[in-house]
């Protein structure tokens, strides 16, 4: 998870939409229809072709190449894919394919320059070329030329090098040999053009995950990565597959069995599927098509998830856990489910939402991995009874816990009709406004401090909920016992949304909620167990951009008449060396509860002067490891991360 800083926000102004409706009708005539001719519609809609133009776009120019080196692989030729990050921003990825062709093309061109400068030309709609591949539109590595200052490819087949330049995606040269070659492959080097995406640079990081991802999918294909920046290299290579990730993905916890490996295959589709059980409550789910992380799922998915239900229905009715009818629902099953899920089709058959392939719609899939899956599961069950009784237990225990939870949320909305104050809780002071998105919460640690936030506040759209102490460690704990714990329910009620199976997040009651707490090692960790329960339990709050942190000032520094609050210890050293030779009264705030409702307004509160931090998801998967490292039950890999990252801790205690 990460926290992009916010400064001098506002919440409860509204935005207009002007529209110029002066246009003549004799006006609006055929000069005024313009046909975009070549890459143009993609520098005009970048969006459309790459999903943003945000760091995820940019770094969909890498995937783009990359996987057009993996199809190689995919068609049984490219053993190895090389990935740099140069010094000067610029990317090169290499493939020891078959390399892109260079013969004239029946367009007059030269093949390679027809599929760097033309949108929706490609082998991969013929079926003889690429029969699995994960491009299908053709636009993939033209549209990273489009979207390049430039660009320059390298192609090395029938005994000699090729070589063409572009510059934003035009051609700069003609495709000319430039010497010998004694190997064969594609090499495509491009600078990411700045009009396009800023001054944003690739992330090392970001694409190692990625690259592991492939080389978990492909056993075979040996991936190089180099960062020239740090001098840094890493390569991947599995043998173990799906079962290798699942694995990789549960390092931190506690299996319940070894992973189960389900495959299936018929004339036009392959499905490969691990599933593996941990002791813990949270789910991780991935799913692939042709090598593409179909991070948005889809009919592959939703047949996975109705094959688990029912197999695991059908055994547990079997041995006896389950008895008169009352089988268990989907929820259930998630409860410390991993699983990987790995879908190859034809290209020519594929249906993807969008170019950027987030969602598979094809509804043959959802039949196929459904059979496959129930059939693997079944035999899993009947060849293994000792292993198929602990996951039965394990689901069995959430689903105990579901029914609880939802005893004790009908108990609360009972009471709330009972007294007539809507279940809202008393701790609660609640905004005038009704407005969700003009409306804010702010969850302060104490209650001295949540009331000088009473005070403080504009009550018109300002709502305070005070959080008295250390809340429950929600990454170890079922439902049932979450919605017990007073605190945490008071927070569930007030939010609006419901949680677990009544989870509805178009009901929130504010578009902002706020956590604010003491700036020390205390309010740091409540801030910590806050993000854990918003993260497994509230998680559209997260995704959609609703939680926020609030950064209360460090110090208060005074010369003479004039007040100034600092947030860090460099602005304070900063703020100091101003007022050189001046005396001062230095002020440092060790909780929210040493200022008074003027001070918490000016510093904290103040839409126009406050700095708020917004929490997003860059990685999810990194979010759930960490998640699970810092706040779950395994000891070892939190002593580690202790022990490495103790040097660089700033601590005020």
């Amino acid at each position: 998870m990460a926290r992009s800083q916010e400064k001098k926000t506002t919440t409860n102004g509204s935005a207009g939409l002007n529209m110029n409706t002066d246009l003549a009708s004799s006006n609006y005539t055929a000069a005024q229809i313009k046909i975009l001719e070549g890459l143009d519609p993609v520098r005009r809609r970048p969006g459309m072709y790459i999903g943003s133009t945000d760091i995820r776009g940019l770094h969909q120019l890498i995937y783009e190449v990359m996987d057009n080196s993996v199809d190689e692989s995919l068609a049984g030729y490219a053993q190895n894919i090389w990935i740099t990050l140069h010094k000067d921003d610029s990317a090169t990825i290499r493939d020891d394919g078959r390399g892109i062709p260079v013969d004239r093309h029946s367009s007059g061109l030269s093949a390679l320059e027809v599929a760097m400068t033309k949108l929706h030309a490609g082998a991969k709609f013929e079926r003889g070329a690429y029969k699995v591949s994960g491009g299908l539109h053709g636009v993939g590595v033209s549209v990273v030329n489009a979207l390049s200052s430039w660009l320059k490819v390298e192609v090395h087949r029938e005994k000699k090098a090729f070589s063409q330049e572009y510059q934003r995606g035009r051609p700069k040269t003609k495709v000319e040999v430039i010497g010998k070659a004694n190997d064969t492959g594609t090499i495509t080097t491009f600078m990411p053009d700045k009009k396009v995406f800023g001054e944003l640079d690739f992330s090392f990081k970001i694409i190692t995950k990625s690259v592991r991802e492939r080389a978990y999918l492909i056993p075979r294909l040996r991936f190089h990565l180099y960062n020239e920046k740090t001098d840094t290299e890493k390569h991947f290579y599995f043998e173990g597959g799906l079962a290798s990730l699942v694995r990789h993905l549960n390092r931190n916890k506690k299996p319940l069995t070894d992973p189960v490996f389900i495959s299936k295959k018929d004339e036009e589709m392959t499905i490969e599927a691990a599933i593996q059980y941990h002791d813990g409550f949270s789910e991780n789910i991935s799913s692939f098509v042709n090598v593409i992380n179909t991070v948005d799922g889809g009919t592959h998915l939703t047949g996975f998830r109705t094959a688990l239900t029912r197999s695991i229905n059908d055994y547990a009715k079997k041995i006896g856990v389950v008895k008169n009818g009352n089988g268990f629902t989907g929820d259930d099953m998630k409860e410390g489910l991993t699983a990987v899920i790995a879908l190859k089709l034809p290209t020519d058959g594929i249906q993807f939402e969008s170019q950027t392939k987030a969602k598979l719609n094809n509804p043959e899939a959802q039949g196929f991995v459904a059979t496959a899956v129930k059939e693997g599961l079944d035999t899993y069950f009947e060849e293994h009874p000792a292993e198929a009784r602990k996951i039965i237990g394990k689901i069995a225990l959430a689903a105990r816990a579901r029914l609880a939870a939802r005893a004790a949320k009908e108990a609360i909305i009972r009471k709330g009709r009972l007294t007539g104050t809507l279940g809202l809780p008393g701790k609660l002071a609640d905004c005038q406004e009704r407005d969700p998105a003009k409306s804010e919460l702010y969850l302060v640690e104490g209650d001295s401090a949540g009331g000088s936030a009473k005070q403080g506040r504009d009550r018109r759209f300002q709502a305070i909920l005070p959080i008295g102490g250390k809340i429950l460690n929600t990454e170890r704990a079922h439902l049932d016992k979450i919605i017990n714990f007073e605190e945490l329910k008071d927070l569930i009620i007030a939010l609006g949304m419901g949680i677990g199976e009544s989870l509805k997040p178009e009901k929130l009651r504010y578009h902002r909620v706020i956590i604010m707490c003491d700036a020390d090692v205390d309010g740091e960790h409540i801030v910590t167990l806050l993000l854990t329960f918003f993260y497994r339990h509230l998680l559209p709050v997260v995704e959609n951009g609703h939680l926020y942190i609030a950064l209360p000032p460090l110090y208060k520094i005074q010369a003479g008449k004039a007040t100034s609050y600092v947030y860090t210890e460099e602005e304070k050293r900063t703020e100091l060396a101003k007022l050189n030779n001046q005396k001062i009264n230095l002020q440092r705030y060790k909780g929210l509860g040493e200022m008074n409702p003027t001070q918490l307004w000016e510093t904290t509160m103040d839409p126009q002067e406050r700095t708020l931090k917004r929490v997003t998801i860059e990685d999810a998967q990194k979010a759930d490891e960490t998640f699970d490292m810092l706040m779950g039950a395994e000891v070892p890999p939190r002593r580690k991360f202790l022990q490495t990252n103790a040097q660089h801790a700033n601590l005020d205690i």
